[in-house]
Formats: C-alpha cells, sequence, structure tokens
C-alpha cells in the first residue's frame, strides 16, 4: 500500500485531540510536587497492600523519602481534589514516610552512573538543593565534589528545623546514597575562608553554589541591640547540634511563619519555661502550618496574634522586657507590606530573651559583585530558567537563588541546575524543554461524582505533649500498616481516562487518544488494525469530557488508506471480503426477472392492499 497522504483538515481534527486530550494530564497533587513525584501512583499501591513496589516509585524522584515523609510542605496536598471538596486533603507526606521507614531497603538503592566523564563539578553546600545536584550530576559520570561549612549533611534542612521533627539518623541513612554512589564530600570546609572561590574556579569545571540562607534578621525596633536579643537561625544551629542554648526562664518570638514555631517549642525543650510567639496576623492567617499552630499551644506556647513589636525594654543593656502593639492592618491598598498599629493597645511583656523569627539571608561574602551580581537578602542573580550567573560556568540553586523556601523546591532546583550544568558543559542548548520543570497547572479537569463520600482524614499518633516538651524525641510516630492502608484508599485516583475504560480497543493500543494521534501526526503512519479495529460505537466520544469525534477520525483514516491501495481495504483478511463481493455482484450468482406486465391500475393495487 503507499504512504497515506492526510489533508490539511483531517491532520487539524487529531491536532485538535492531540491539544485537548486529557488522558496524559498528570494528577493534580504530581504536577504541583516540584519535583513531580508519581503521588496517585505510589498511594494507591500502599492502598493494595503493595508497599515495596510504593517505596521503588517513591525513589523514582526522590532519595529523601523518609527524610521529606516528616519535614516536607506538601504542596502537593494543598491541590488534593479532596481538600478542594471536602478540606480533608490526602495525608500524602505521612504515607510517603510510611514506605520509607517500613519498606525502604538499602539494598535497593539505585547506585548506577553513566561512563565516567573527565569533566569535575564543585557544589558548595550540603542541603536538600546541593545534594540533589551532586546527585543527579554523579549519576550522569560527573567527578563531583560538595564543600560543606558544617560538620554535618543536611545544610538548613539540619540546622533549621528541630530533631523532634526530623530524627538526624534518618539524615545520615538517606544522604549515604550520595557517599555510596561516588559523590566526595570535604565537610567542615567553608569557602571564602578555607578555600578561596577562585581556587574552585580554577580547579572544576562547573560550580553549583547552593548555601542555603544562614543569615538571621533582626529589625532595628529601639532595643534590638541589647544583650538578650538573638535571631532564629543562630538559636536553632546551637540547638541542632548541641540539643542545648543558654537563655533564660521567659522569651519572646517574634514571627508568625513555621521557623518562629520551631524556635517557641525548641525553647520549650531547652528549658524555657514560659514562651510568648507573637505575630502581625491573626492566628487563622499565621503562615505557619496550622497544625503547627496547634502542637505549639498544645505545649504551652502563648500566642499573641495580631501584634507587632514596639520596643525591646531593658536596663544595663540586658533584656528585661517586651513592649508590643496592636496590629490593625498589614498591608496597603496595592499590597505591599506596610503594617498599621493602634497606639492605644499595647502589651508588656517581661522576658529574658527576644528571639526573631521574621526571615533569613543569605552570606554571599565570599564572592565579589564584579564576579555574580547580588539582590536583596544576598540572594544571586541567576537566568530564571538556566540558573546560571554572569559567570557562565558558575549556577546557583536553593535559598541562595532566591527561588525556593521548602525543602522538596530546593531539590527541584538541585535538578534544575544539574541539567543546565550537564548541557553547559556537554555544549548543549540550556533553554529547550524546560517548560515543565518545578511546580506547573496541570491541563486535568475532573468533576467529583455528586454521591463521593466525604471520608476522614486518618491522623497520625504523636507523643503526649507533657511528654513530648521534656526532651528531642520525635513527636510524631507515623502510621501503622492498618492506618496506611486507610489513608491510602481515600484518593480518588484523579486522572481522564474515561474513554479508555469504555474502549477495549483502545487499551490495546496506548495509554490514550492522545499518544495515539500524536504518533500519527509525527509519522504520517499507523498500523491498519488500528482505525479497523473500532466498532463504530461512539461510546469514547459520549463519555469524553470533550466529545471528541474519535470514530470520524479512524473512518477518515480508513478512507485514506483505501484510497491509498487502489480502492482495497488495507488488511490483509479482508481479501476474502473481496472475493465475496466481487462474487456476490456477478452474474452467476444474480439473476434478473423483469416484472409482468398487465393492466392493473395504480388504484387497484392499492384497494389490494386495503383487502
Amino acid at each position: 500500500m503507499k504512504k497515506v497522504t492526510y489533508p490539511k483538515e483531517v491532520l487539524d481534527k487529531m491536532q485538535s485531540i492531540v491539544d485537548d486530550c486529557m488522558g496524559d494530564a498528570p494528577a493534580y497533587c504530581e504536577a504541583e510536587c516540584p519535583m513531580h513525584t508519581d503521588v496517585k501512583g505510589y498511594v494507591n499501591l500502599i492502598a493494595e497492600g503493595k508497599h515495596k513496589e510504593a517505596i521503588s516509585v517513591i525513589r523514582e524522584k526522590l532519595f529523601l523519602p523518609a527524610t521529606l515523609g516528616r519535614i516536607c510542605a506538601h504542596p502537593c496536598e494543598d491541590k488534593c481534589k479532596r481538600e478542594e471538596v471536602f478540606r480533608q486533603p490526602m495525608a500524602v507526606a505521612a504515607l510517603k514516610r510510611f514506605a520509607a521507614d517500613n519498606y525502604d531497603d538499602k539494598k535497593d538503592w539505585d547506585l548506577t552512573i553513566e561512563a565516567e566523564k573527565s569533566q569535575k563539578v564543585a557544589v558548595i553546600g550540603a542541603g536538600p538543593a546541593g545534594a540533589q545536584a551532586a546527585l543527579d550530576l554523579r549519576r550522569k559520570g560527573y567527578d563531583v565534589t560538595v564543600y560543606e561549612k558544617l560538620p554535618v549533611f543536611g545544610g538548613m534542612m539540619r540546622v533549621g528545623i528541630p530533631e523532634y521533627r526530623l530524627p538526624r539518623d534518618i539524615i545520615d541513612h538517606e544522604y549515604s546514597l550520595l557517599e555510596d554512589i561516588g559523590v566526595k564530600f570535604k565537610m567542615g570546609v567553608e569557602v571564602g575562608k578555607d578555600i578561596s572561590f577562585e581556587e574552585l574556579k580554577r580547579d572544576y569545571d562547573a560550580i553549583i553554589i547552593a548555601i542555603g540562607a544562614h543569615k538571621g534578621v533582626v529589625i532595628p525596633i529601639p532595643g534590638h541591640d541589647m544583650d538578650g536579643v538573638l535571631n532564629a537561625v543562630e538559636f536553632l544551629r546551637v540547638v541542632s547540634l548541641t540539643r542545648k542554648y543558654d537563655i533564660g526562664k521567659k522569651i519572646a518570638v517574634i514571627g508568625g511563619g513555621n521557623v518562629a514555631i520551631d524556635v517557641a517549642r525548641s525553647a520549650r525543650r531547652v528549658g524555657v519555661e514560659e514562651v510568648h510567639l507573637i505575630c502581625l496576623e491573626s492566628k487563622p492567617d499565621m503562615p505557619a502550618h496550622d497544625w503547627e499552630v496547634e502542637e505549639a499551644e498544645e505545649e504551652g506556647i502563648i500566642l499573641h496574634d495580631g501584634f507587632g513589636p514596639e520596643r525591646i525594654i531593658g536596663t544595663d543593656g540586658k533584656v528585661g522586657g517586651f513592649e508590643i502593639k496592636k496590629c490593625t492592618s498589614i498591608f496597603d491598598g496595592d499590597g505591599n507590606f506596610n503594617p498599621q498599629y493602634d497606639e492605644n493597645i499595647k502589651k508588656t511583656l517581661e522576658v529574658d530573651n527576644v528571639v526573631f523569627a521574621i526571615g533569613q539571608a543569605v552570606d554571599s561574602s565570599f564572592v565579589s559583585e564584579d564576579e555574580i551580581e547580588t539582590v536583596r537578602g544576598g540572594k544571586f542573580k541567576v537566568d530564571e530558567i538556566t540558573l546560571q550567573t554572569k559567570t557562565e560556568e558558575v549556577f546557583v540553586a536553593g535559598d541562595a537563588s532566591g527561588r525556593s523556601v521548602i525543602a522538596v523546591g530546593a531539590m527541584a532546583e538541585g535538578r534544575k541546575a544539574s541539567l543546565s550544568v550537564d548541557r553547559f558543559l556537554m555544549g548543549e542548548d540550556m533553554y529547550e524543554d524546560r517548560e515543565g520543570e518545578g511546580s506547573f497547572e496541570t491541563w486535568l479537569k475532573t468533576e467529583l461524582d455528586e454521591d463521593e463520600a466525604d471520608l476522614p482524614r486518618v491522623k497520625t499518633t504523636q507523643i503526649d505533649p507533657n511528654l513530648r516538651v521534656q526532651s528531642f524525641e520525635e513527636v510524631d510516630l507515623g502510621f501503622t500498616e492498618e492506618e496506611a492502608v486507610k489513608e491510602a484508599s481515600r484518593c480518588l485516583k484523579c486522572e481522564c481516562k474515561l474513554c479508555m475504560k469504555e474502549c477495549e480497543m483502545l487499551v490495546d493500543f496506548c495509554e490514550c487518544p492522545k499518544e495515539l494521534f500524536e504518533s500519527i501526526l509525527k509519522t504520517g503512519e499507523v498500523d491498519p488494525l488500528i482505525p479497523y479495529s473500532c466498532n463504530m460505537c461512539s461510546q469514547c466520544t459520549i463519555v469524553c469530557p470533550e466529545e471528541f469525534q474519535i470514530k470520524d477520525r479512524f473512518m477518515d483514516i480508513r478512507k485514506l488508506m483505501v484510497k491509498a491501495n487502489e480502492g482495497k481495504s488495507p488488511i490483509k483478511g479482508h481479501g476474502a471480503i473481496e472475493v465475496h463481493q466481487a462474487l456476490g455482484f456477478s452474474k452467476l450468482f444474480n439473476t434478473a426477472k423483469p416484472a409482468k406486465k398487465d393492466d392493473t391500475s395504480e388504484d387497484d393495487v392499492k384497494d389490494k392492499g386495503r383487502a
């Protein structure tokens, strides 16, 4: 058969299916995950009791499943359809932790790498961004060395997130993958002090800066320079490394985010008896996760929501009190941060220390502005797509670029930077096909059935608040298997595969109609068996949200194939049919007998018919 030539109108109709079919659209959770983890996939494997398969799916994208299962801000849950409709999203992070804690076996970890390359890459910082970049580049075969100022793995993830949320042995265990696969580490080495940035540029073919935001910020209110005023970054770092801090019995923490909550709860664990948490926002509007606020209050944290700082009070340069005032609004009419206060409503708190937890900055002092430009907060100026700086062999990822604020987001930045470095070193286009990186809006559109049950979210077990403030032991105990299966079974399996459920023929040939027609448009070819397998029942069209006339497209293809095959079917088995048709209409099998002529009138025939 000659190759089929498709007219433009036929191609356009196929293209409309390719453009608008949702069969390949990722679930809402997967699209929102910066690392595009197959959330629907592993959650449903857990529901089926296939826990080993679940952790295998998770590790296709994440090398820190147990870590992220504990501390991920899980933006995926915000996009969950159960959150949208019932306000009870899937417990995605807890399910990830369940699979990792119970079924992740180091013997199953993937240690394969591509052929060794001659180029060397330096990564500055062993936080999640730097670690992900190092892992990805090592898998590509590069010689990778990570320089870390701290003596421990994890960066800000380790010294910024308290141990009661993230046990340190979990981090060390999961980071061991990097060492096992051949990433080199220079721990306790500070770039700019122990080794110069110029030396790294001289010794390595490319550099990724992933240093995190390790500088605390203090608002210059009256009294901010007194003895006893601290910043959250310093406080959490010392507590993380030593489990102690020389601090008073009564303290005030300024801030409404998760870092402020971490400071307040950590303070209780190092012996502070009275902790006041002051934030501009009302409790429902606090940036911190609502469950973090709830757990803090369970541990005795005193919340002063809707208040801001006035001045720090003290004697002989030592903090003795903190005056706060009522906040009436936070933003102005243009949406700019511009808090307003009621000067008639003030409170004075008797405290020994004031801890600022209102933001962090990057220490970029190890490079000159001539080498790499910086912006507000010490963050480096980078190309938004490639993360490349004006020094072409230098790239930036994570907090240092100002583009990520959560661990999984930093990891996505590390992956993005590693891809750019690989293309840079290979002399390839660094901008090609970068649209799907990081979180994006899926083109999936689904609606719940009216009779869909509002199943309650299964909660994990936690240690009693009176006991948990006495140590840094992990607070959340995670799911049992029964709880995990029950929670995973709530998943709505968001996808658009209605046509595939109705048509066995489509299932035999593709994952979804888009895949099939995309292939035809790309190659101009299709197995004749495919269009001829359609029985023209229209069931796919009836259930399709876009009402694609798929049978009509197959009929178009059939007609064009017959035309290209000189009027004959392209299916070999149809030869017998053609013979049958030829014989069936031949004189050999058909006779013609003329009707008799008589004088019966038309009216007579009608009368006989009535009789």
